[in-house]
Order: C-alpha cells, then structure tokens, then sequence
C-alpha cells in the first residue's frame, strides 16, 4: 500500500488536490445555486425582450439572419456566450479578490500543503462551473423561445461553450490577484467585460463587418465563442468554423498559463 502511495504520479497528486480546492469552492456554490443561475440571467433576458422580439421584428422584414430563421433566434448563441462570459469572469474575481481583500482567507489557502497549481485549477474549475449554471437558465429560455432543444444541448454547443466559460475563467484569475480595490475589478468589467458584450458578435454577423473593424472583433474571445454556438446550433456540421476551437482552447491554455505563474510567484 505504502509503495502505491509513493509511486503516484505527480499528475494525479495535483489532480486530486486540484479536486479539493474546487469541492472546497462547490460548498459555497451549492448554497447559492438559485442566485449563481439567475444573476447572469437579468441582462440577456432584457437582451433579447429589446433586441430580439423588439428591434428583431422590424429586421425580419427587410433581411435574413445568416443562421436561424429570425433575428431572435440569431441573437440566442450570443445571449448564451454573453451569460457565460460575465459570470465566469465575475465570479472567479470576486472569489479570489473577496478571499485576499475582505476576509483574509487567502494566504491560509496559500499554506494548505497542496501546489499552487492545484489552487490555481480548482479556482478555475469553480469559474468555469458558475458560468455553466448560469449558462443554463439562458440555454432554457432559448429552448423556450426556440423549440430546438437539439440546438442548444448538442456536445458541439456544449463544447464551445465551455471552452468559453474556460477562457474567462483564467481571465477572472488573473484580475482577482492583481487587483488592489473592489474599484478596481469595476475598471476592468467597464473596461473589458462590458464592451467586449456588444462588440462580441453577439448582435451581428462579425463577417459582414468592414476589414480594419474585423481587425478589432476578431481579436476578442467572445467573437469566436458566438462564431462557433452560432453555427453549432443552427447550421450543419459541414458548415461549422472549426477554428474556432482551437483558438479558444489556446487563449484558454495561454491564460491559465499566466494565471498559474502569478500564483507559483504571489507575495500576497
């Protein structure tokens, strides 16, 4: 027993530790799972009550969405993606800024006798896990609206958008450790959250846009995440943008890397 013991690899030694900060992060969620999946709802809800059943039906008479069969349903991918994005990025924040901030809780964590790098992974976990919840009550409303269940619950969706969730869950990482004031984490959601939310393609078609502003749409996350559910849920599978996949997973490895220095190198 003891030699199985000492033969485990350190993979599965920070996997499994990984695993207890992340069960550590669930206790907490669990209690407030009614909240988590409604916060993100509010302002896709409104979305797509203004945008989608108001501008939407005056679109519809003059043009065709390039996937879905009106402007509602074009939008829903992008509602999807926008819930996703703002509550694994806030979330993941505020649980680390709130841990070094406010009840000092967060150089014991330091201490416990795990790697960093499991601290770093369970926090991630934790984000990207918020923003699925959250994802699902949007997801829901979709089908409701839609009736194509299909769309919005088949693994290519599912895929992409935890890939998304992944990407900004690394990104809320990195601000909860580096940010000095509740202020501060306003500055970045003024910043980077809230106009990447329209900028995104999550009310437009990103490919129809002039070079030099496909320039600009094309270097944010959530440009591609819409991309990929959009066409995931509505176009066939020979039609979907399978690049999309791979950039979001190497801005997902690529933040998580920088995350994951930051922790191995805090002086908190």
């Amino acid at each position: 027993m003891r030699s199985a013991q000492l033969r485990r690899s350190p993979l599965s030694t920070l996997l499994q530790d990984s695993l207890t900060v992340f069960w550590g992060d669930w206790l907490d969620l669990r209690v407030r799972i009614v909240q988590i999946v409604s916060s993100g709802l509010i302002s896709p809800l409104i979305y797509i009550l203004a945008f989608g059943l108001g501008l939407g039906s005056s679109l519809d008479t003059v043009t065709k969405p390039s996937a879905g069969d009106n402007y509602l349903q074009f939008i829903l991918p992008g509602m999807v993606a926008l819930s996703s994005m703002v509550i694994s990025f806030g979330g993941t924040t505020f649980s680390i800024c709130g841990d070094r901030l406010f009840t000092k809780t967060f150089e014991e964590m330091l201490l416990m006798p795990v790697h960093p790098l499991a601290v770093h992974l369970g926090k991630m976990m934790a984000g990207i896990l918020r923003g699925l919840l959250t994802a699902s009550s949007v997801i829901l409303v979709a089908i409701i609206f839609t009736g194509k269940v299909w769309s919005f619950l088949n693994p290519l969706f599912l895929l992409v958008l935890t890939l998304n969730c992944a990407v900004f869950a690394g990104l809320g990482v990195i601000v909860g450790l580096n940010v000095k004031s509740l202020e501060g984490v306003g500055i970045y959601n003024n910043f980077v959250i809230v106009p990447m939310s329209f900028l995104g393609g999550t009310f437009f078609d990103a490919s129809t846009l002039p070079i030099a502003l496909k320039a600009i749409v094309y270097l944010l996350p959530l440009t591609y995440t819409t991309l990929g559910m959009r066409a995931a849920a509505y176009l066939p599978i020979q039609q979907f943008p399978w690049f999309v996949i791979p950039v979001l997973l190497v801005m997902a490895i690529v933040l998580s890397g920088i995350g994951a220095y930051q922790f191995s190198h805090l002086q908190d």
